[in-house]
């Protein structure tokens, strides 16, 4: 099965089932090594890297980004 497959059967699942299956992977997450997540991590840099480069993906100044975070904690 693909990870598609997998995300499609998944999103079948009544909301409490899959609140309960995202607890449970968010969970299995918790035992990963530093070298697990740091690799994690690195590959989402790389993916995120890719999308901007695409134009799938646009970017914004840390200023403004700052101020809307700002903004929303009022």
């Amino acid at each position: 099965m693909t990870i598609d497959e997998l995300k499609r059967e998944a999103l079948r699942l009544d909301p409490p089932t899959r609140a309960h299956l995202a607890h449970e992977l968010l969970d299995s997450l918790d035992s990963l090594t530093e070298p697990e997540v740091e690799q994690l991590w690195l590959a989402e840099a790389a993916r995120r890297d890719t999308e901007v480069d695409e134009g799938s993906a646009t970017t914004s100044p840390a200023s403004d980004v700052l101020s809307r975070a700002r903004a929303r904690r009022g």
